[in-house]
């Protein structure tokens, strides 16, 4: 699992565009989405940087990205 805690996110429509950001980059992804909390939790077999890189592009600014369990 690898977790990011991302600005920006406010709206329905923010989780939407972060998950479809993510999912550009792996279909198969497990994508969990606090709004509130803003923070993303990603199942994935991208590196974290592609993932980091995907939301960043889709608008959003990754400011942290804790260990992954993996």
């Amino acid at each position: 699992m690898i977790e990011f805690q991302v600005e920006g996110m406010n709206c329905q429509h923010c989780v939407a565009a972060v998950t479809r950001a993510i999912r550009e980059q792996d279909g198969a992804a497990q994508v969990r989405i606090d709004l509130a909390a803003g923070r993303v939790s990603v199942e994935s077999s991208q590196p974290i940087d592609v993932l980091r890189v995907a939301i960043d592009e889709a608008g959003y600014t990754v400011v942290d990205t804790p260990a992954s369990g993996n």
